[in-house]
């Protein structure tokens, strides 16, 4: 027979561990190992035993204090029952003396109610429906300014037929005889920590408490047909890739006279050629000449209201970041308020020249001292 290991090993806790730290340890291995986690486990099975071994020990003040004092000794039955006669035999469990109170309600957190005294909200009332997700794709613009669209989509609604009912008219329901209505069902199992009850949804009924005999011809029995809706949804103006529209009431129908689930409309704004955006703030890249930059002058930058004209200042370098106020982005809970749009200026070199260009700008750059004349100029000079 294999050498017990030491009980506080098991509950992975300190020898100086107190009640609260022993619970803890406890409930972290019994669900690690819980054959309803482990199915066909052997290994996890045996652990789990141990497990629960070693909790029935130390949980009780009484056992706690003659583990410390003599080990496994003091329970072992071949030298008469131990230090104080702590014989039960933990092969069955048959001597657990642990509060089996405090037992159910850890075993209730962690399996849901499973042991004696738990149980679950029924299914049969009323439930809210399901959610229904879609998408719609909008431009740039679309979504700086706000915009109608439509949707059409396939959506359940409610039998017209059997009026959700899922029967066939002139008949009803009839409460199911397996679960008495409850939509849920008890069974009762013995094991090594005695009665355990397992509350789990009527398969007969599948959870609603009613059985359906004769069956809706137009629904089959599911209380819902598929209908093709057209749905007009409202774009706000500044919204951003990826958020999301809430339409309460357009989802599915609900269950057991429950409201309908919500449509949630996903907005995918198309990139756009000229503007990046980020968060209220618009951004672009406008390219001007090198006599613009150096002289000055009026240009025309395009912005989501249009052109506009903006006035270069003589010296103009490249990269001149540009700040147009109340030109960016709508927000959304005012459309009064605006970002701004950021254009960097970019000076734009030619790339093929004419001879009389190539001239005078030659003669430009000797004028200016430049190294393209072949001259070099004397700084130390005065």
């Amino acid at each position: 027979m294999a050498e017990k290991r030491d009980y506080y090993e098991v509950l992975g806790v300190s020898k100086d561990a107190d009640a609260n730290a022993i619970k803890k340890g406890f409930r972290q291995m019994a669900k690690k190992y819980h054959p309803d986690n482990n199915p066909g486990d052997k290994t996890a099975e045996e652990k789990f035993k141990e497990v629960n071994e070693a909790y029935e020990v130390l949980s009780d003040p009484q056992k706690k204090q003659m583990y410390d004092q003599y080990g496994h000794a003091a329970f072992d039955q071949t030298q008469g029952g131990g230090a104080g006669g702590y014989g039960s035999g933990f092969g069955g469990f048959s001597g657990f003396s642990g509060d089996m109170g405090d037992m159910g309600d850890i075993f209730g957190d962690l399996f849901g109610g499973m042991f004696g005294g738990g149980s679950r909200a029924s299914r049969n009332g009323p439930q809210k429906g399901a959610n229904v997700h879609a998408s719609v794709r909008i431009t740039f613009e679309e979504a700086i300014f706000g915009c109608e669209k439509e949707l059409t989509l396939n959506l359940k609604e409610t039998c017209s037929t059997c009026h959700g009912s899922g029967a066939k008219p002139g008949t009803s329901p009839v409460t199911c005889s397996k679960c008495g209505g409850k939509g849920q069902v008890v069974y009762t199992q013995q094991t090594m920590l005695g009665a355990m009850r397992n509350i789990s949804t009527c398969p007969d009924c599948r959870g609603t408490g009613k059985i359906i005999k004769d069956k809706c011809p137009d629904c089959r029995g599911t209380g819902f047909v598929t209908r093709t809706k057209t749905i007009q949804v409202s774009i706000p103006a500044g919204i951003d890739n990826g958020q999301s529209i809430r339409i309460r009431e357009k989802g599915e129908p609900g269950i057991n006279g429950g409201e309908r689930g919500d449509l949630l409309v996903e907005v995918v704004v198309s990139q756009h050629p000229i503007f990046k955006r980020q968060d209220m703030n618009i951004y672009s890249t406008v390219g001007i000449s090198f006599a613009q930059a150096a002289l000055g002058g009026t240009i025309h930058i395009a912005t989501v209201d249009g052109e506009v004209e903006y006035d270069v200042k003589a010296g103009t370098q490249t990269d001149t970041k540009v700040r147009l106020r109340g030109k960016g982005v709508p927000s959304l809970r005012s459309k009064n308020t605006r970002g701004d749009h950021f254009v960097t200026l970019v000076v734009k070199v030619p790339e093929s020249l004419t001879k009389e260009q190539k001239e005078a700008l030659q003669k430009f750059d000797e004028a200016m001292g430049g190294a393209a004349s072949g001259k070099k100029k004397n700084f130390f000079k005065k």
